[in-house]
């Protein structure tokens, strides 16, 4: 199936394996939260168990240097892409709001990022992400 958006996350690709996966669950996370039409609906096996319900389409993982983060966030926000972001002080943190603390307290250009969620149509988010591999 062919999808008009695109659901993007994109991780700096400098990260320990850990860290890549906590910025990419959280930031999927985000989308889900942003975009609730997104989400399908539940899912049951055949013994009647019952399971969350996903996104209705993929999630593409992407990788990228600190400058590749920091050209496709300008690009985002130029467009006024939905994006959700993460930087390098919330791996100090243990809550919501003191991430939220940590990214309200530099402006966007001094944004140490390690994370970036972008949704969007896809021939616009296509050409954000233009040269930046899919994570290995």
């Amino acid at each position: 199936m062919r999808f008009d958006t695109k659901i993007a996350i994109v991780v700096r690709d400098d990260l320990a394996a850990w860290q890549r996966m906590n910025v990419t669950a959280f930031l999927a996370g985000a989308v889900a939260a942003g975009h609730p039409d997104l989400i399908g609906e539940p899912y049951e096996n055949a013994s009647g168990d019952r399971y969350l319900p996903t996104f209705r389409q993929p999630v593409l993982v992407y990788a990228g240097s600190a400058e590749d983060l920091a050209r496709v966030h300008a690009r985002a926000l130029a467009r006024g892409t939905s994006t959700a972001v993460y930087i390098e002080d919330m791996f100090k943190t243990g809550n919501d709001d003191d991430n939220r603390a940590t990214v309200r307290a530099v402006t966007a250009e001094e944004m140490p990022l390690v994370g970036l969620a972008l949704y969007d149509k896809k021939n616009p988010l296509d050409k954000m992400l233009k040269g930046l591999p899919l994570h290995p």
